[in-house]
């Protein structure tokens, strides 16, 4: 217990030590302030499409809206995010969804509602593949796991009670402050951004290549040309699309398997969510505490075999608590999966590609997740959902299986690349 509890008290000074510094802290508190925006924003939105239309597949619409700017425009985003100032793209990204959002204060119909979240889905096709690539260049490969650590546990703080308070907060003010908020999370994000000292040779591949618009085909040709022909890249890519094929649909009918399955009313489906958030809150801890170095594989995929399991578990038995707690341990695989994963692609992969890695990586999960979510309706309907939970589980296992299959002996170290110190 006291080895426990010196390791945790450990992690959480290197925590505070990699939130505090001056070259990561206006990253780290203008996602926080995004994250809470974006929360009520998001609710909002819901309201207002629903309030316009009155139906709920207009609801269901704004998933697509989404989606498609990720598909479209992730090529576009890598080779721009690889040849510009990643600085400039992140704060340029900002301003550009304050701008949309604000726009939402004198909405002209859902048609409206449609394309600003379309354009704030583009906004993030730029900003969160960015964010990916220059946090390497803004800490040291000691400090990378934490960083992302720091990031993912507490933007899932801010959401969880941001999504707790949202529908007071929006019957209390109405969607149109809500709006203004998420806007102005935005501005404040785009000005600490500007406080950051990015190398500037990170994300630049010169000014003789910006000219033409071959030259652009040429770096979306030569960046996919690299995730295919490297060892780790090309196999990963493998592994995250069955991954996210197995996970698209089960993901998104937890509500039904909670009504058909488990029996709950809307409030436990809440119970439900909130079990996995809680989880997700509490598992970077676990790599931090635990692993002697993170780059390796077993810490890549075998959060993939427990999650896979826990969606057939979550067929076989209906007591809520034993679903909360298999959601919990779900959370907690899932965030553990996601810090070492970012944390190991970001060393693993040169800074000259790693924009169009990290969208190309964005495009192939969520190409994965559609054609999931179109597969997995109709086989509820066929079959029912428990099936579909049991499908999914196992191939979620069989995607973890075969990442340690593929990448069990690769050395992540080898791709490590230079980056700047806190």
């Amino acid at each position: 217990m006291r080895v426990a509890l010196a390791r945790l008290r450990r992690v959480l000074r290197v925590y505070g030590e990699v939130a505090r510094s001056p070259s990561y802290f206006p990253l780290w508190l203008g996602q926080l302030l995004s994250a809470f925006g974006d929360t009520l924003h998001y609710i909002a939105l819901v309201v207002l499409v629903f309030e316009l239309t009155g139906r709920g597949l207009a609801v269901a619409g704004l998933v697509a809206a989404e989606v498609a700017p990720i598909l479209l425009l992730g090529p576009v985003a890598g080779v721009l995010i690889d040849r510009f100032s990643r600085k400039g793209v992140l704060i340029a990204a900002d301003l550009f969804r304050a701008v949309l959002v604000f726009s939402l204060l004198s909405p002209q119909g859902v048609w409206h509602a449609y394309l600003v979240a379309a354009g704030l889905a583009a906004g993030n096709t730029f900003f969160n593949p960015t964010v990916q690539t220059v946090i390497p260049a803004l800490t040291s490969e000691e400090q990378r796991l934490a960083a992302n650590s720091v990031s993912w546990s507490t933007g899932r703080l801010v959401q969880i009670l941001a999504s707790a308070s949202a529908g007071g907060l929006i019957a209390l003010i109405g969607t149109d402050a809500a709006f203004a908020v998420n806007a102005a999370t935005f501005v404040v994000s785009a000005l600490l951004i500007a406080r950051l000292r990015i190398p500037a040779h990170a994300g630049s591949l010169g000014a003789a290549t910006r000219r033409g618009l071959g030259s652009y085909f040429g770096d979306a040709r030569a960046g996919l040309s690299y995730a295919l022909r490297d060892a780790f890249v090309s196999r990963l890519l493998a592994v995250q699309a069955l991954a996210s094929f197995a996970t698209g649909a089960t993901s998104a009918m937890l509500v039904v398997l909670s009504q058909r399955h488990l029996g709950l009313e809307p409030e436990g489906f809440a119970w439900l969510i909130g079990a996995i958030g809680f989880g997700a809150l509490l598992g970077p801890l676990i790599p931090n505490m635990l692993a002697r170095d993170y780059r390796d594989a077993r810490w890549l995929f075998v959060p993939y075999v427990i999650r896979g399991i826990g969606d057939v578990l979550l067929t076989v038995f209906t007591p809520l608590p034993v679903a909360l707690g298999i959601l919990f341990v779900y959370g907690l695989n899932t965030s553990t999966g996601m810090v070492v994963f970012s944390s190991t692609v970001q060393g693993a992969v040169p800074d000259r590609v790693r924009g169009r890695v990290f969208t190309l990586l964005d495009v192939t999960w969520n190409t994965m997740r559609l054609l999931s979510l179109g597969l997995g309706g109709l086989m509820v309907d066929a079959v029912g959902i428990r099936a579909l939970f049991w499908v999914g589980g196992v191939l979620l296992a069989l995607a973890g299986f075969l990442g340690l299959s593929l990448l069990g002996r690769y050395d992540f170290r080898q791709g490590e690349s230079s980056a700047g110190a806190i």
